[in-house]
């Protein structure tokens, strides 16, 4: 049985903590709930190692409509350890309300 793991939405969110299978269906939910929660900005904390993480949350971020850009975050940010995600207020053929 899948463990539900609930956190706060905020306008970071780290990925060491998860693996890296959790990471599409992740960023996709966390931007979801951010964008109904009024978050338009989220700074990814992916790590510099290899990039290979980097790499594929920079992917994911190109296919997700919810996604308006994205740059690598200032060096006081995380520099190329973190990336800076603007979100869409509204998805094509996706209504978001936001939350009262």
């Amino acid at each position: 049985m899948e463990e539900i793991v609930r956190m706060p939405i905020e306008d970071v969110l780290d990925l060491h903590t998860f693996r890296p299978e959790e990471v599409p269906d992740l960023l996709n939910d966390y931007f979801a709930e951010c964008v109904q929660a009024g978050i338009f900005s989220v700074r990814v904390i992916h790590g510099r190692g290899k990039g290979v993480l980097k790499k594929r949350v920079r992917s994911l971020l190109k296919k997700n409509p919810l996604v308006r850009a994205f740059q690598e975050a200032p060096a006081e940010a995380g520099g190329w350890g973190a990336t800076i995600v603007d979100l869409t207020p509204e998805a094509p053929g996706r209504k978001v309300t936001k939350q009262k």
